[in-house]
């Protein structure tokens, strides 16, 4: 009778009770050692070597008492492999295929203990593939299991491990802050806020010899505890937790630890780390500051925050609810502004209400100098005047504006006491209109619209329609005017609108939609009577 010479292989997924002196890996070897024993009559025969992996998954063949098993096969000292179970060997049918051709080229095959079949018969391999598979499903289920638990602890603010941030440790899922770190932390900071760069800041934390958290890995070794260079520093401004949050791939849910840095505090910087690290061509970071940060609210007293996104070298600004931006809107709900159209709306609204209020006498006359200014420099003023705003709020069909009377006290270069209370607070009207997610306010429903352009365009498209009766051509017109004669073309239609169409425009009184590159991009028909139709269903 010839001899098969048998290994035990066994495994444990986790260290857990592995120091006790009869653990799960002694158990399995005594049972499959006991199952040898009973086919002593086969042939059968236990080789000296044990193949122990203990806390290792089973997901993966990088196991070194598997390797050197398998090394022990394919030499030829040993014959059969035993297993208590299937999963032991390993939980993937992808890998399991991979051990059954090794094994067959060594002329070699394994048996389960308490599964009734080995790989020497075709229906042992069926079957064993059959489990497998459920063994595979079982592992990746488990997988999804523990990555659901994990996002829904997350949710509710809990700390689910990781490399503990600086400022903080680790305490029964939470955070507990250090203050001596934080105050780390806080200097980082400041250092922002006042010097405006991150690169600014690496250079003071390494004057000041601030440093990285200590920390020590599983295998007893220290690490961090260095000098802070410009990546760790980034990470820790940009970094969520330090204002209370906690992220979860994509979405960043309100934690249940203390903040380091105050959240309105926290959100600015991120808007200036975002607007100096854009790219953009032709345009200073400087000029994609949000002037509204901190200051605008939606109906349900959420702050909206700024946000942006790029497309190409084109960048374009948001302010948007602050649940949209955390992921706590169970239903989407939330408002995604343009800020450019906003800020600019907004500024024309404030500026004209001062005007009307100096008109009134609500600010008095000594400020004479400066309504010429509010009056006739409106383009120079520009968004400045955004600075006086304190707080803006959305709700009820109208935006509330209460103004600084600090600060508007000092741009205008008055006394506080020359202010009526009258003229710190306005309510404006508005329209909502949507586009995709996107939603826009149109302020000042039932006031003139600003429609410059239009009127422009219906000038300059009346006098080449008078300069192509007398007769030239579009040649010539265009290369008068520096155009193409296709610009030309298109531009042309302005022309031809209907005297209803054009009255509107002129008193302002048009359909906000109704803008110069809707009219070219869709054109118009030559009836005035279907461009009164379609123009009334923007």
């Amino acid at each position: 009778m010839s001899k098969t010479r048998c290994a035990i292989y066994t495994r444990k997924s986790s260290e857990e009770g592995l120091d006790q002196d009869f653990n799960s890996l002694d158990a399995q070897h005594e049972a499959c050692a006991a199952y040898i024993a009973s086919q002593r009559h086969e042939g059968w025969v236990l080789v000296n070597e044990r193949y122990d992996d203990g806390g290792i998954s089973g997901g993966h063949l990088d196991r070194p008492a598997l390797q050197r098993l398998m090394d022990d096969v394919e030499a030829g000292r040993v014959d059969r492999i035993v297993v208590y179970k299937i999963d032991r060997l390993t939980r993937s049918l992808t890998d399991f295929a991979k051990l059954v051709e090794r094994l067959d080229g060594a002329g070699a095959s394994f048996v389960s203990v308490t599964q009734s079949f080995n790989t020497a018969t075709s229906m042992g391999r069926l079957t064993l593939n059959v489990l497998l598979s459920f063994a595979q499903f079982e592992r990746e289920v488990t997988a999804e299991r523990i990555r659901d638990k994990i996002a829904a602890s997350k949710a509710k603010g809990l700390w689910m491990g990781g490399n503990v941030p600086l400022g903080y440790e680790a305490e029964d899922r939470a955070l507990r802050v250090v203050p001596a770190e934080a105050e780390t932390v806080r200097m980082l900071f400041d250092f922002y806020e006042t010097l405006g760069s991150v690169t600014a800041v690496t250079r003071e934390a390494v004057k000041l010899g601030l440093r990285s958290k200590r920390r020590i890995g599983r295998d007893g070794t220290p690490r961090g505890g260095s000098v802070m260079g410009r990546g760790q520093i980034h990470h820790v401004l940009s970094n969520p937790v330090y204002a209370g949050r906690i992220r979860h791939k994509d979405k960043v849910h309100e934690g249940q630890h203390a903040a380091i840095i105050d959240p309105d505090r926290f959100d600015a910087i991120q808007t200036r780390l975002k607007d100096r690290s854009a790219k953009l061509r032709n345009k200073p970071a400087a000029a994609h500051l949000s002037p509204l940060a901190g200051k605008i609210f939606d109906e349900t007293g959420d702050r909206l925050t700024p946000s942006h996104a790029c497309k190409e070298d084109k960048r374009y600004r948001y302010y948007v609810s602050r649940r949209l931006v955390t992921g706590a809107s169970d239903d989407g709900t939330g408002w995604r502004l343009p800020a450019d159209r906003l800020e600019r709306d907004l500024a024309s609204s404030v500026q004209k209400h001062l005007v009307e209020c100096i008109d009134r006498g609500d600010i008095v006359e000594s400020c004479v100098h400066v309504i010429g200014r509010l009056r006739s420099d409106a383009d120079a003023l520009g968004l400045q005047v955004l600075g006086i705003i304190g707080e803006a709020r959305l709700r009820d069909g109208a935006v509330a504006i209460d103004l600084d009377p600090r600060e508007l006290a000092r741009r205008l270069q008055i006394a506080r006491t020359s202010i009526s209370s009258e003229a710190l607070s306005l309510r404006l009207p508005f329209r909502q209109r949507r586009r995709g997610v996107e939603s826009r306010l149109v302020i000042g429903v039932g006031q003139p619209a600003r429609g410059d352009i239009l009127i422009s365009n219906i000038a300059r498209a009346s006098a080449w329609r008078e300069a192509l009766c007398k007769g030239e051509d579009l040649a010539t017109i265009a290369a008068r005017d520096g155009i193409t004669i296709k610009y030309l073309g298109q531009m042309l239609v302005f022309a031809f609108l209907s005297p209803k169409l054009v009255r509107a425009i002129l008193q302002g009184r048009q359909q906000p939609a109704l803008t110069t590159n809707w009219i070219r991009r869709h054109g118009l028909p030559a009836s005035w009577a279907e461009q009164d139709r379609i123009l009334a269903q923007l």
